[in-house]
């Protein structure tokens, strides 16, 4: 099954394509993802195709053993209701089998609409107005139900305990014990500080990298990561840096997200815990993923004495904080 992922081939996902009624070119293009498979695929354009029918779709096949179709549709049912609330996002098809999700080799896939938009190089001060009103959108959405098979943040919640044993051997013995000691604290008073915060449904991986600009205005992608959580994480990663809570951006950010919904000032003391949780979390990704043939090219100086040295002294910063 890795084998299949790994090297997916062209024709296996136009079969895929053309199974549920897509008419493909057979032209395919590979798109940027470390965790899942993405293809830009051109369709058929005849002489009577209408205006509004797409050109291209995306076709995403995720990697086997992550997710289940119960967690995939969880995922796939927050962006359909997005987009109905008018919210930019790239929504899935329903295919043929009346479901958002198929199964080919073992591989769950999903077509995306191609969303037409371009990366944004930097973002205005009255970028962050604009994206606080969108944030507040998407949580107003979020706070409406619960995604009952998708995972909740939080050390204990999300199994991150288990990782830290994974990982052990991993880390340079040099720094293993004060890494360890910090990440342990960090993980502790995670656990204990989110027990009085609310969770909603969130983004929870939403960086700059994952919002594109288009002429009706930002769009949001990538929605693999998407969790019940505290608001404050879709917060903080859209931020410039660590010291921004005094900043324009983050003022009018506040701003605009206070236009449609209280904002969690109360949550701004998870901030730290949250970045050291997602720094973990981020180097057991890699370590989980190190026998995908692109992750050693991608990182190739994960798991030397300078990675884990920088590592260490960031969540140690982290912990002296608590």
């Amino acid at each position: 099954m890795s084998k299949n992922f790994y090297q997916l081939e062209p024709h296996l996902i136009l079969d895929c394509v053309e199974k549920h009624g897509f008419q493909p070119t057979g032209e395919i293009q590979q798109l940027n993802s470390y965790e899942n498979r993405v293809f830009d695929i051109r369709l058929e354009n005849k002489e009577n195709t209408p205006q509004n029918v797409p050109q291209n779709l995306i076709a995403k096949f995720y990697r086997p053993g992550r997710w289940n179709l119960e967690t995939l549709l969880d995922e796939h049912q927050f962006e359909i209701e997005l987009k109905n609330e008018s919210l930019q996002v790239a929504a899935p098809y329903i295919l043929k089998n009346n479901s958002t999700a198929d199964v080919v080799n073992g591989i769950h896939y999903t077509f995306f609409e191609k969303i037409r938009g371009r990366m944004i190089q930097e973002f205005l001060p009255n970028d962050f107005l604009k994206m606080g009103r969108w944030m507040a959108q998407l949580h107003n959405i979020g706070e409406a139900k619960w995604a009952e098979h998708r995972a909740t943040l939080g050390p204990s919640a999300d199994h991150k305990w288990d990782l830290l044993d994974q990982m052990y051997d991993h880390v340079a013995v040099e720094v293993r014990t004060k890494y360890f000691d910090a990440a342990e604290k960090i993980f502790s008073a995670l656990d204990e500080k989110l027990n009085d915060h609310k969770f909603l449904r969130i983004h929870g991986d939403l960086h700059r990298g994952n919002i594109l600009e288009s002429p009706n205005g930002f769009v949001v992608v990538d929605f693999d990561d998407f969790v019940n959580g505290p608001a404050i994480q879709d917060v903080w990663m859209m931020m410039p840096d660590q010291n921004f809570k005094d900043s324009v951006e983050f003022e009018n950010l506040v701003k605009g997200y206070e236009d449609l919904r209280h904002f969690p000032h109360e949550q701004i003391e998870l901030i730290p815990l949250l970045r050291g949780y997602r720094m973990i979390s981020y180097a057991g990704w890699i370590m989980n993923r190190w026998s995908d043939p692109s992750f050693p090219k991608l990182f190739p100086d994960f798991g030397n004495y300078t990675y884990w040295a920088e590592e260490c002294e960031a969540l140690t910063k982290i912990a002296h904080l608590i």
